[in-house]
């Protein structure tokens, strides 16, 4: 892989100055690596799904308008198409075919994880004690969260073929041993 972590981190706090929008990026890395080991197969580069999750939203915060397209521009610059392709492809209503497990678990993770930490910023506990039942509640609570788009969790869930309750589950255990990091401990 030509795209190196350090390379594509650089990139990150170039393009994104907030905390919040670098902590989700870090979030999705994080569930995206751990994703590459549940659904990618024996074949899934664990770095390359991270480095996915990480750059998704890199060019949102400056130019939302063009979003993702400068992100996926400078990817496909460092010879990384299925990345590129994976970022371009990360919410359902550009239309954008899927064609890997990466493709598919990035739309999977993206929504779904910014969701959950959300959910464990209004805990007591955070993420310790969070369960896929409490997220479910949250999901159907419109005006938890409101700018989370519901539609893409269930399609996310859909497009991997998994049950959603066991999908928040597997979010879940990949973001608690990374909780203090992420503030949501």
């Amino acid at each position: 892989m030509a795209l190196t972590r350090e390379e594509a981190w650089r990139k990150l706090c170039e393009w994104t100055a907030s905390d919040s929008l670098r902590k989700h990026a870090r979030a999705v890395e994080i569930v995206m690596r751990a994703a590459a080991r549940q659904y990618g197969g024996s074949d899934a580069d664990p770095e390359q799904w991270g480095i996915a999750g990480m750059l998704h939203d890199a060019d949102y915060e400056q130019w939302p308008d063009d979003h993702p397209r400068r992100i996926v521009a400078w990817v496909e610059e460092q010879g990384e198409d299925h990345i590129a392709h994976a970022i371009s492809a990360h919410y359902t209503r550009w239309g954008i075919p899927y064609e890997t497990d990466l493709d598919r678990a990035l739309v999977a993770c993206d929504e779904l994880t910014g969701f959950i930490g959300a959910c464990s910023l209004v805990r007591p506990e955070g993420i310790a004690t969070l369960t896929p039942k409490s997220v479910k509640k949250k999901l159907k609570d419109k005006r938890f969260a409101a700018s989370v788009e519901r539609d893409e969790v269930y399609k996310g869930a859909d497009l991997l073929g998994v049950e959603l309750g066991e999908h928040i589950q597997f979010i879940i255990d990949a973001l608690k041993p990374h909780a203090e990091e992420l503030g949501i401990d």
